[in-house]
């Protein structure tokens, strides 16, 4: 059974990203695996959060994305397809190519778009460093409107 590493960021491109996991593991004989990277919250200056925030706010940003993996796992499950959930901490490209490796990912299908314009701009595209980097086929579903 081929494995399809799915990235989600709970923005509203996530159902579309669902979508064409889902068909692709109809078409592979496949199951999905549902990521979600947490980002550490980023310090900018001496004034920035103490580190007991810092646990306490990554705590948090845990316990909320997996809730959140668990009700589109339910989706996933409602629709016949095997599946399961990963949660991963730190730089989203990282995360998603080290699990593509881990798992050895047939596919990996993601949006083209996850943040803001002036995130990409600052920081980069997650999917262009995915792209670059990954070990398997990327599949990118494209943001609703292009």
């Amino acid at each position: 059974m081929k494995t399809i590493l799915t990235p989600v960021d709970f923005s509203p491109a996530t159902a579309d990203v669902i979508d064409a996991a889902i068909n692709l593991a109809s078409a592979v004989d496949g199951r999905v695996v549902l990521l979600h990277a947490n980002q550490p919250p980023t310090v900018t200056a001496d004034y920035g959060l103490a580190m007991e925030n810092v646990q306490e706010i990554i705590s948090v940003t845990e316990k909320a994305s997996a809730r959140q993996l668990e009700h589109l796992l339910r989706t996933l499950s409602d629709r016949g397809v095997d599946a399961s959930t990963a949660n991963a901490n730190g730089p989203a490209v990282a995360a998603i190519v080290g699990k593509a490796k881990e798992l050895e990912a047939a596919y990996i299908v993601m949006g083209s778009h996850g943040h803001t314009a002036l995130y990409d701009l600052l920081v980069g595209s997650t999917t262009h460093g995915v792209l670059k980097k990954a070990p398997c086929p990327v599949v990118i579903v494209p943001a609703k409107g292009e």
